[in-house]
């Protein structure tokens, strides 16, 4: 009996053994030239279809190009749009590369799944809701919005707060790390917010209270849009297997800037094929602050085994010299990719460190260097000043208004942080969700004669609905609290047959007393009402319209969009990651003085070390012909009381035939 058994598995294991699999059949008739249009390194990128594949993408190698190529080769290969998730870091850019796409192949390639992490997740929650029991018209918070619930919980759990305790910005910072670092609170305290040690329970409850809060008015914040996809994946079999088989092939780009949490979800929506693509530069993680890990790109290989790295090097941005000079200040990182860029763009120009005086004497020869450039016929929106920290640039700032030369800065007024459109969206919130407290609240104290104490009375009563019996509202206040009850629900009734615009329409035609009586400078916030308005013609669906300003806010107000978008140059000033992803003819780095650059903060800690190293190797990868480094040697350090003098440590032993050395403090 034995003997038969043993027989019969060893026909089976023979019969295994020559078992055809079905080869996909070659293609060769490709509309798109790949192998002429790539270098053979991005080629390969393109080419390699299968499994896990890291891309680690030099700056200005063409990155996007490679990821634009790859859609495209996928869909000519016979892989259906919708079987493709593109996932990046802003809107803008998913859009740009599916429309390069699109004029590299057709119009097939417009359909690929693309967008930012937090906004597939917002799609695929709202799709299927139900698994986490969450209401699917449920309201995405802004950071203000998330601060003020922070702040109303602390109220009211701590009315006598502790000495020393942390504003409602940091406690939601702490909350936030540990969602993103998938980390205890109580850890986050203690490694990176120790002085708030004696007040660590107290924390701990506040978090606890506010997730709390979030479930029981269906709102969101953006930390939970990553963290519900994550349990949604991790606790419905099916449903992970059913998004991982939809999605055939997943490419992330700027892969270094994701953080645990998003690692996690692509691991489980790449589950079933492992057929990921990742594309970033390890030289380029800079976020840490916002929670990126740089592990993440580190691990990739653990993670995902048997993953294909392949090096894009070739540098089509930078000169030889300015890369010899980045290539020599990247070798000192202690963690990294071995890569080493070239390019084939030559110039006898070498980048140059400058050492001025002071100050004045930095702004004094920028100013001067600008002016040259220009007789160079070097545009001035081809210039840019990056700066450690936006402070920084305030003695420039000065001197170039006295040379009146008209420069952007890089920062100002965010649109959806303005007074006025947060009261419009506010109203639009509660139209969708009536459960939204903070929006309710924010719409009611703009009523006259409506306080906090009003407030508390009426949300019991109006919340959920916009309609409730007048008779329980406060009599004297009914007369301005009915009639914006009315108008709402009237509106929100008329949802299902009107387009967004029309709804923000009848919103802002309701708004606009309350904004004239409410602003001295009512005149100039209507512009950013018809803006808003405008905003709106575009989208079919309101939900999906106050999600997107959520998720991807306008960044200037209409003013500051006017004077950018107008025919006029100006050079541009920026922080180092306000700059990144960005280029320019010629850049100078102020301030790089040690001690500000490296910041003194960070030289007891060898991973923030680094982490200044690769911001040093940002800005320098940003120039194209001219780069031009600068600091001053006496620059007075308020918070370390005493004077800072010497070149950032990270130019050390640089030589000069590869970073020039400009001494001007005798001129």
């Amino acid at each position: 009996m034995t003997d038969n058994i043993v027989a019969i598995e060893e026909k089976k294991t023979i019969r295994k053994k020559y078992v055809l699999k079905k080869k996909e059949p070659l293609k060769t008739d490709y509309k798109v030239n790949y192998e002429n249009d790539l270098n053979p390194a991005q080629l390969s990128a393109v080419v390699t279809k299968k499994g896990s594949i890291l891309v680690i993408a030099g700056a200005g190698s063409g990155k996007t190009k490679t990821l634009t190529y790859r859609v495209a080769r996928l869909i000519e290969d016979g892989t259906q749009p919708e079987n493709i998730l593109l996932l990046t870091f802003t809107k803008k850019a998913a859009a740009e590369m599916l429309s390069r796409a699109a004029m590299v192949l057709d119009d097939r390639c417009e359909k690929v799944a693309g967008g930012t992490f937090h906004s597939f997740a917002n799609i695929i929650l709202r799709k299927y809701s139900k698994y986490l029991k969450l209401k699917n018209n449920f309201t995405i918070l802004d950071k203000s919005d998330c601060e003020d619930i922070i702040s109303h919980i602390t109220g009211q759990l701590f009315p006598k707060k502790e000495k020393r305790f942390p504003k409602k910005s940091t406690i939601l910072e702490i909350y936030s790390k540990s969602v993103n670092k998938e980390t205890p609170t109580k850890q986050i305290i203690s490694e990176e917010f120790p002085q708030f040690s004696h007040c660590e329970d107290s924390i701990i409850e506040i978090h606890k209270a506010y997730v709390a809060y979030k479930r029981e008015n269906s709102v969101l914040d953006y930390d939970d849009l990553l963290l519900y996809v994550k349990l949604l994946l991790e606790n419905n079999e099916n449903l992970r297997k059913k998004l991982s088989n939809q999605y055939q092939y997943i490419m992330v780009d700027e892969y270094q800037d994701t953080n645990t949490l998003q690692a996690d979800v692509i691991k489980l929506l790449a589950s079933e094929h492992n057929n990921i693509m990742a594309v970033g530069d390890d030289a380029q993680s800079i976020y840490s602050f916002r929670g990126a890990n740089y592990r993440n790109i580190l691990d990739f290989p653990k993670i995902f085994p048997n993953t294909t790295i392949i090096k894009l090097e070739q540098n089509y941005r930078s000169t030889k010299n300015i890369l010899k000079f980045t290539n020599a200040l990247i070798s000192k990182a202690k963690e990294k990719y071995d890569k080493t860029l070239f390019s084939n763009i030559d110039s006898p120009v070498v980048p140059a460190l400058i050492c001025a005086k002071d100050t004045q004497m930095e702004a004094d020869f920028i100013c001067q260097r600008i002016l040259e450039l220009l007789d160079e016929d070097i545009s001035l929106s081809d210039i840019c000043v990056l700066a450690r920290n936006a402070r920084m640039s305030y003695a420039l700032e000065i001197e170039l208004s006295k040379r009146a030369i008209p420069y952007q800065k890089f920062g100002g007024p965010k649109f959806m942080e303005t007074a006025h459109i947060k009261d419009i969206v506010a109203h639009l919130r509660v139209i969708i969700n009536p459960d939204d407290i903070i929006s309710l609240t924010r719409i009611l104290l703009l009523l006259k004669g409506v306080g906090a104490s009003t407030v508390n009375n009426v949300i019991p009563i109006i919340k959920g609905q916009l309609n409730p019996d007048i008779k329980l509202l406060p009599s004297n206040k009914v007369s301005s609290i009915a009639p914006m009850l009315q108008t709402l629900d009237k509106i929100r009734h008329s949802m299902p047959t009107e387009k967004p615009s029309e709804i923000v329409e009848k919103v802002i035609a309701y708004y606009r007393p309350i904004l004239k009586d409410k602003y001295d400078d009512f005149n100039k916030r209507e512009k950013d009402l018809d803006h808003f308005e405008y905003l709106a013609t575009q989208y079919s669906n309101l939900e999906d319209f106050i999600s997107d300003l959520a998720l991807e806010p306008p960044d200037a107000s209409v003013e500051g969009m006017y004077k950018h978008n107008s025919d006029d140059e100006a050079l541009t000033i920026s922080t180092i990651h306000s700059a990144k992803g960005l280029e320019w003819d010629s850049v100078f780095i102020i301030g790089a003085v040690d001690g500000r650059f490296p910041s003194a903060y960070s030289f007891n800690s060898e991973e923030e070390m680094d982490e200044e190293l690769r911001l040093m190797y940002v800005a320098t990868t940003r120039a194209k012909n001219n780069l031009y480094i600068t600091y001053p040697v006496d620059m007075y350090d308020y918070s370390m009381n005493m004077v800072l003098s010497k070149p950032s440590r990270f130019l050390d032993n640089i030589p000069d035939d590869i970073l020039e050395v400009w001494d001007i403090t005798e001129e």
